[in-house]
């Protein structure tokens, strides 16, 4: 199983796994621990990521950014009106109201939903995990805002399977950032005593966020959370309106006009804004050739900044004294305030955070990553293959809910009703059981209740069904379980409908039989017989009253079965049929799986062709220049010449009706150009193996007669050798001394030109066919010469402690000592032997 972690941002995204018992943050294919939350349309193909982001300033309305803001929105949604009015391409309103981004690719005219892009985002995250994992990544946590709603959280689950990832949660970025820091603290108070208090504030690209939350040895509680819209890209932006304004009276150009020297600009403001944050100093912003073939320059410095950017100061000091008060902590007991995001490295927001929570702020965390560490041991948590800490983890969530439902169908019951089911910040996951008096099919509505920041505060609608009035017409008792699951997701879980039902049932019932003394006494007196005896076996013992009486009553007992009547409750799940906001339906959702599958095929063979392309073009730039200087001597003069106009040809057709050639053309294109390439290389490569292997072989076959001499001639190292065995070899000599000099010959008849008749490799694999059977020959050990026997005993050694016929190192007995002789052994010896211990159970 995978353990990733994502941490999907409105600008870019950090992916973080766990693996060799730890989290580690992982870099894309283009070595970035981080990657652009974009996504870029070709002619043929998609690229995302790093890629997209670098190619949008040449097709700026086919690069897309900023969906995340836009999910589970309607398109008359102020927020996306807002955005619309920022971004370069085009945004529409679809069927049903969903924002939509036109375009004509592949041939066909399409309509994209912020769903499906992220998707598409997805699909690369995915990808990047994949190979970094190299296994199959399913099991996912993602991150999200904790403002997001209900209907927000819906559309990135969707998302999410539209890429075939399987969100195990939905974690929100505050809470994710609290476990990064809480899962490895040592030092926190154990569950009797007073918790520790820590304030998160996570300064993001579009949003800023706070949370208070409380830690316990093993636990994590969140207590509070506060938002507001203020991020890094509206300081960005306010950078960029200083400058419109000073470039429109200095340089006379309307900036706002031109969408793409907006976005030269939007990175030019983001790189002054990070050197601002380290340096109080007034600072040069240059940018050349940016409108109008202008260039422009300006400048800025912090307090001027600070300036620009108060009235956003403002609104994040309100959220913080929010946060603060909906907390119901003192600043007294907070322990710290830690901050992250990308923006929480100005001054300005720092002092802030002192300023209301009265300590300043850490960065213990990592300001970029601490999301996606988060997430991923969450994702560690839940998996069954990692052993994970014991930490407990108390999500809440932002807004209240109410339900809303009808009473028009109930009996004697008039007007709709109402019922806050959970208040702000109410622990999830939670479920709560609500119980409705109603006659027939009704439904209820979940909503955001109160003053909320929330764009539309309809949740959806849940019809019940197969209600009926009982017997006599009045309600049922119909009970409704309504939850708000791990990923904050609000809805109705089951209902179901308490029936009373009047069943006949046998019982055993027990009639007294006396079979014995019938006329003796009546039965009351017999009765009274029987308890005084009861209670006189009790002063002896229970147990004998309980056997005697147990004795008497069955023999004076029978059993006989009676019908009776009894009432009994059956409980009978009803159907829910929910329609919700941001969800897709199932139709929607398939379609969408569907499509972005076919993208992503279509991205990877459109890869693949182009890799192909690129080995086409690669190998015509490569042999082009060896053949004109290293492998020059190796070609013919005209077969050189033809070569290169094939080169030649082979690249005009690459550029030009080659452009979109399919794979297998180009696989056919670079088969054809290395027949004569290969050729050229293969001789160039046997001319300088060739010496080598020739010299080895004659080293070999040197050595091999020498030794045969050697033995021809008497010397003692070879007397052991077997003469057939050596004449093998002396023949085996002659033959390949004949086919060497032979292949010498020829060798030396060719010129660098023609292809060899004989390989180096073979030069090798002859000489070690020869020289394996020789050595095993001729290397023959000589055998082994048996020692002499050892000499027999001799009468003179009787009565001597012979012992040489025992093995080597084998301890000699010691003679028996007489305890007379030494008064301590003697006391040993006397000295009685203690029993052995013994293990008593």
């Amino acid at each position: 199983m995978s353990v990733v972690g994502i941490d999907f941002g409105n600008d870019s995204c950090y992916i973080a796994v766990a693996r060799q018992g730890g989290i580690e943050t992982i870099a894309n294919d283009y070595s970035m621990r981080s990657t652009p939350s974009y996504v870029a349309f070709g002619e043929k193909a998609r690229s995302m990521g790093v890629a997209a982001k670098s190619a949008q300033n040449t097709q700026a309305k086919r690069t897309y950014y900023g969906f995340k803001t836009l999910l589970g929105r309607k398109g008359d949604d102020p927020r996306v009106q807002e955005e619309a009015a920022r971004v370069p391409f085009e945004l529409q309103q679809g069927e049903a109201g969903v924002v939509t981004y036109p375009l004509h690719f592949q041939g066909k005219n399409i309509q994209l939903s912020p769903e499906h892009l992220t998707a598409s985002l997805f699909t690369k995250l995915k990808e990047i995990a994949e190979t970094a994992l190299t296994t199959k990544v399913n099991d996912v946590v993602i991150s999200c805002p904790s403002r997001f709603t209900d209907c927000e959280r819906r559309a990135l689950l969707d998302s999410a399977k539209m890429a075939g990832l399987n969100v195990l949660r939905l974690m929100n970025d505050t809470t994710a950032t609290a476990l990064a820091y809480g899962i490895y603290k040592q030092d926190l108070p154990e569950a009797d005593k007073p918790p520790r208090n820590v304030v998160f504030l996570d300064v993001g690209h579009t949003g800023t966020q706070a949370a208070a939350c409380s830690f316990n040895k093993g636990k994590l509680t969140m207590l509070s959370t506060a938002g507001c819209s203020v991020g890094g890209r509206g300081f960005d932006e306010t950078i960029c309106k200083y400058f419109f304004s000073d470039f429109k009276d200095r340089y006379k150009l309307d900036v706002p006009a031109n969408k793409k020297a907006v976005l030269k600009l939007m990175t030019e403001a983001e790189k002054l804004k990070k050197l601002m944050a380290s340096n109080s100093n007034k600072l040069p912003l240059n940018i050349e050739c940016f409108m109008e073939d202008k260039d422009v320059k300006g400048a800025m410095e912090r307090s001027q900044f600070e300036e620009l950017i108060a009235g956003d100061l403002v609104a994040i000091e309100t959220m913080l004294r929010q946060c603060l008060d909906s907390s119901k902590l003192k600043v007294e007991d907070i322990y710290s305030v830690e901050i992250v995001g990308g923006s929480s490295r100005i001054p300005s927001i720092k002092a802030l955070a002192e300023k209301v929570f009265g300590h300043p702020p850490s960065t213990t965390l990592n300001a970029d990553e601490s999301v996606s560490r988060g997430c991923a041991l969450m994702c560690a948590i839940q998996s069954p293959t990692f052993k994970v800490r014991e930490f407990s983890v108390t999500d809440i969530q932002p807004f209240p809910i109410k339900l809303v439902w009808d009473n028009s169908g109930a009996i004697d019951e008039k007007g709709p009703g109402e019922m806050e089911v959970f208040p702000a910040f109410h622990a999830v996951p939670f479920s709560k059981m609500l119980t409705f008096f109603k006659s027939d099919t009704f439904q209820v509505a979940g909503e955001y209740s109160g003053a909320t920041t929330v764009p539309d505060a309809h949740i959806g609608r849940w019809e019940v069904g197969e209600v009926r009035p009982t017997a006599d017409g009045a309600n049922q008792k119909v009970k409704v379980k309504v939850r708000i699951n791990p990923n904050g997701v609000f809805g109705v879980a089951t209902a179901t409908l308490v029936e009373k039902h009047e069943v006949e049932e046998e019982v055993p019932v027990e009639m007294e039989v006396d079979d014995k003394d019938k006329e003796a006494k009546p039965e009351g007196e017999k009765a009274e017989a029987k308890e005084g005896e009861v209670k006189a076996e009790a002063k002896e013992g229970e147990d004998k009253m309980e056997t005697e009486e147990a004795k008497k009553e069955d023999k004076n007992k029978d059993v006989k079965m009676e019908k009776r009547k009894k009432m009994v409750n059956k409980t009978i799940e009803l159907p829910v049929s929910a329609r919700v906001q941001g969800a897709l339906s199932y139709d929607r959702l398939q379609a969408g799986t569907a499509s972005e599958a076919a993208m992503a095929r279509a991205d990877r063979e459109e890869a693949e062709r182009l890799n192909s392309k690129n080995s086409v073009e690669e190998y015509i730039y490569e042999i082009r220049g060896k053949v004109c200087d290293e492998l020059e001597d190796f070609m013919k003069p005209e077969d050189k010449n033809r070569f290169s106009g094939e080169l030649e040809e082979a690249e005009n057709w690459l550029y030009e009706d080659g452009e979109y050639a399919d794979k297998k053309t180009y696989i056919e294109k670079l088969a054809t150009l290395r027949v004569t390439g290969e050729a050229v290389r293969k001789r160039r490569r046997e001319f300088e193996a060739r010496p080598e292997a020739v010299n080895q072989f004659g080293q070999c076959m040197q050595l091999a007669r020498k030794a045969v001499d050697s033995f021809k001639a008497g010397d003692e190292k070879f007397n052991h050798l077997d003469v057939a065995e050596v004449e093998k070899v002396q023949k085996a000599i002659q033959e390949k001394q004949d086919w060497f000099d032979r292949m010498c010959a020829e060798v030396a008849k060719m010129d660098k030109t023609s292809d060899p008749p004989v390989l180096a490799s073979q030069f090798v694999q002859e000489k070690e066919s020869f020289w394996h059977m020789a050595s095993n020959i001729l290397n023959k050990p000589k055998p082994k010469v048996e020692p002499p026997p050892p000499p027999p005993a001799d009468a003179s050694t009787e009565g001597m402690d012979t012992t040489s016929d025992k093995p080597e190192g084998e301890p000699k007995p010691e003679p028996a000592k007489d305890p007379a002789a030494d008064p301590s052994e003697a006391s040993k010896a006397e000295a009685p032997v203690p029993p052995p211990e013994m293990d008593v159970d």
